[in-house]
């Protein structure tokens, strides 16, 4: 992940200054353990102003609104508390070029400032602190105690101190090319370590960027030709020029961004939707990963549990088959006590209906009755438990057939491509909390109509929208409140998948180009998604319905037609 260097809480605090100020705070929320959200209102809008701490993504940047949910930190309670209703007034550098800057409040624009907000971005390092106008610490994202060191404790009640000053030479556009040059090539060896030692606000991304922008290799020494420094110089020019006049080009990278316009891939007008889009993405595609680990772990840990429970079960009913055989020798036997003789360990005796010989098992401590009436117990104890088995596997098998169908919803998301891809899988994680497979002390629940609706949504060849479920809940919200009178409901026969809608006005017709799209769409997304082909039904939603009682994602069908869909023609 690319941190947020000099350059870049340059670019990004000369926006901010355009942008936010003045304006007043009207709230602050936080959204984990190393990120707020102060909402500042200015002239012409509300805005989300991010400040993060995060060891590998400290920013800060105009972002998302927050969620409505309720926010349990104190550490945003203690900032609204102090700063709630005053102007912030500037924003300035804590010190030249150190990655640290001054978020100042006043009751009022051109007054003097009552509140100073650092925000200190040093990767692990990181960190914001509030400070009163006499430089006291009131409180801070993260407090440094004398036992964690003894350079620069950072508690309330004590007074603020600027970081440690960096050792580094300044740059300096007065510098001599001749100079720079004698200053990198002073110890012989790779010109980006040289810059990175020599020099302060200097970033191991900034310095790769610079060598490629002048055509030189990221691992190229001192040892170059007068043409090569030549034109490294000319990008160090222009680096500190953009930063002295404030001029910036922002942009994707085919690895990252950049501030300063080098190895753009597509530009940007705004830096403030840049650094969100781009740490968002990155934080997002952890956590997507994260959960989606955790979630298939799970799944597999209880269905593999599951899968033991009803092959037990289903060993005992194929035992409670022989119930029959049981009464049928006790029959025998009791027809035939004649043939028992004392001390006997078996018996043959003749069926009555086929007439072929039929051994019994006899104890030979008890008479001919008796053994009859142990295998009548035997019978009765069999079918007893049949009646008994056969509801606990179905509703284990119920159970196993939920779960595969969240597995293939999981596995459709295969990889993060968006913020929908994550919300998809917290509403999984949700759905599981809630069906009692997970645990989660801080959960509540939500209401269907909380539901997203980021539903996937294609074209068919005729132009009709086909809607497709990305999880249980969204299947649950599309088939039975989303769909009308005239759609028509898809899902692959038998196997998990997706709930697919076709969406149709009244009075139309769909070719038959139509429903076989569709049908591909059903086909894919399910557990079958590998095979040549996949029987997929569709009906009318009028005949969908929901059982009593069932899990999410569940439904059954009637008048349903059969198309074989190809999943592979996508």
């Amino acid at each position: 992940m690319q941190p947020v260097d000099f350059t870049t809480l340059t670019a990004s605090c000369s926006e901010l200054r355009t942008l936010m100020i003045p304006s007043r705070l009207e709230q602050v929320y936080q959204r984990d353990r190393h990120t707020i959200a102060i909402a500042l209102r200015t002239m012409k809008q509300r805005s989300w102003l991010e400040i993060s701490w995060h060891i590998q993504a400290a920013r800060i940047c105009i972002g998302n609104p927050p969620p409505r949910t309720p926010d349990t930190f104190t550490f945003s309670q203690q900032l609204v508390h102090q700063l709630g209703g005053l102007a912030l007034v500037a924003i300035e550098a804590i010190a030249p070029w150190e990655r640290a800057i001054d978020l100042q409040f006043a009751r009022r624009p051109g007054e003097s400032a009552l509140y100073h907000l650092y925000v200190e971005i040093m990767g692990k390092y990181s960190n914001v602190i509030l400070a009163n106008a006499s430089n006291i610490i009131i409180t801070a994202a993260h407090q440094v105690n004398q036992q964690q060191t003894s350079v620069r404790p950072i508690l309330t009640g004590q007074p603020y101190e600027k970081p440690p000053s960096l050792t580094g030479a300044i740059p300096s556009l007065s510098e001599s090319q001749q100079r720079w040059q004698e200053r990198l090539s002073l110890v012989p060896g790779a010109i980006k370590r040289q810059v990175f030692k020599s020099y302060r606000g200097i970033s191991s991304s900034l310095i790769e960027s610079m060598l490629i922008a002048a055509s030189l290799d990221p691992e190229s020494t001192t040892d170059i030709t007068a043409e090569d420094w030549q034109r490294l110089f000319q990008r160090w020019t222009e680096w500190l020029q953009a930063l002295e006049t404030q001029n910036f080009h922002p942009g994707w990278t085919s690895n990252g961004y950049t501030v300063l316009g080098w190895g753009t891939v597509k530009p940007v007008q705004n830096i403030q939707e840049l650094l969100n889009q781009y740490y968002t993405d990155q934080l997002n595609q952890q956590v997507f990963a994260q959960l989606r680990h955790q979630l298939s772990q799970k799944l597999n840990n209880i269905l593999e549990k599951l899968r033991q429970k009803a092959n037990t079960f289903l060993t005992r009913l194929q035992q409670s088959d022989r119930a029959d055989e049981y009464r049928q020798k006790a029959d025998l036997l009791m027809a035939h006590l004649q043939q028992w003789r004392v001390g006997m360990k078996e018996i043959i005796l003749n069926d009555f209906e086929t007439g072929a010989n039929v051994a019994i098992a006899l104890e030979p401590d008890k008479n001919a009755v008796q053994n009859a009436q142990n295998l009548y117990k035997q019978n009765q104890k069999l079918k007893r438990a049949r009646t008994a088995v056969e509801p606990l596997l179905a509703s284990v098998q119920a159970e196993i057939a939920y779960l595969e169908q969240v597995e293939a919803a999981i596995a459709q998301i295969d990889s993060y491509q968006s913020s929908e891809d994550l919300q998809t899988l917290e509403e999984i994680r949700e759905e599981l909390v809630q069906q009692r497979y997970l645990e989660d002390p801080e959960y509540k629940s939500r209401s269907a109509t909380e539901t997203s609706s980021n539903f996937h949504r294609y074209r068919t060849p005729s132009g009709f929208e086909v809607l497709i479920g990305r999880n249980n809940r969204q299947n649950d919200q599309l088939t039975f409140r989303v769909a009308g009178d005239y759609d028509l409901w898809f899902h692959a026969q038998e196997i998990p998948g997706s709930h697919v809608l076709l969406r149709l006005e009244p009075g139309a017709a769909p070719e038959s180009a139509d429903l076989q799209y569709t049908a591909n769409l059903a086909a894919y997304y399910s557990r079958g998604r590998q095979s040549d082909q996949v029987p997929v039904v569709y009906t009318q939603p009028k005949h969908v319905y929901k059982p009593k009682g069932a899990k999410p994602g569940i439904a059954i069908y009637k008048q349903e037609r059969i198309i074989w869909g190809k999943p592979h023609v996508l």
